[in-house]
């Protein structure tokens, strides 16, 4: 049975008296309401990171992860946080290859590739993200892209080191938009990917990879698309920064 993730990305909001108020808020809903099987993870700015790994031992529900983490182990890289550092606080996942990082900061599939290897390398757990625009689903490109960015990402590892990778699809015409995939459209995304997994990695592989959907989900849309037989959680943005949205978003796999 694959893991059911619902991992919220604060972005590059909320200071740090903030940050840890919200933090403690979701920690004890979640304490409080979740009663699945359900993993949480929060997806902070680095200020933030350590504290909230602080607060959340002994929770065994809620992970903590960083949003980004640069390709080389160390070095004169000013202004960057390695995969080495972000792991030595405690967190446990990083997000990779956000489109906004691909859109912003020119991520590239090749150097997205490095970033999983360090990422993996200092035993963090990617949440590795891909998805189309809307002028390549509009071209009817969008299964092209999709699988050009599975192979050139991450298919460089083997079905072992695969197996600790969480794929996130966000169509990134629906990413602060407040345009949400429909729930068929979002299946046929996640369906067709678990299908490229399966010609990759085997049946297996592919039956036990967690994929999450990313774009506008909340509270209100998300049962429908969690029941989608392939959609097994959530990435959530700016619903993740109002603890009672997040922990009903949360509470769906109850």
């Amino acid at each position: 049975m694959r893991k059911k993730i619902v991992a919220g990305n604060w972005k590059m909001n909320l200071d740090y008296n903030e940050g840890l108020s919200l933090f403690s808020e979701v920690l004890n809903m979640v304490k409080d309401e979740a009663t699945g099987t359900q993993e949480v993870v929060v997806c902070s700015p680095f200020i933030h990171l350590h504290s909230l790994v602080q607060l959340a031992k002994g929770n065994g529900r809620v992970s903590i992860g960083a949003q980004n983490a640069h390709q080389a182990e160390s070095g004169a890289y000013t202004g960057e946080v390695s995969a080495k550092q972000v792991k030595s606080v405690g967190a446990a996942y990083v997000i990779l290859g956000h489109s906004e990082r691909r859109q912003y900061f020119g991520e590239t599939n090749q150097l997205l590739a490095q970033k999983t290897d360090t990422a993996l390398a200092n035993g963090l757990k990617p949440i590795f993200c891909i998805g189309e625009t809307l002028q390549e689903r509009e071209a009817g490109e969008h299964f092209n892209i999709i699988k050009t960015q599975l192979q050139e990402g991450v298919y460089h590892l083997d079905a072992d080191k695969f197996s600790q990778i969480v794929l996130a699809y966000e169509p990134v015409w629906a990413i602060g938009t407040g345009v949400t995939a429909t729930s068929e459209q979002a299946q046929e995304i996640h369906a067709f990917i678990r299908q490229e997994l399966a010609a990759k990695y085997g049946q297996q592989v592919a039956d036990d990879t967690t994929i999450l959907y990313g774009g506008s989900c909340n509270a209100k849309n998300a049962p429908e698309l969690f029941a989608q037989p392939d959609i097994d959680g959530g990435l959530i943005g700016g619903a993740s920064l109002k603890s009672r949205d997040f922990t009903d978003i949360v509470k769906v796999f109850n």
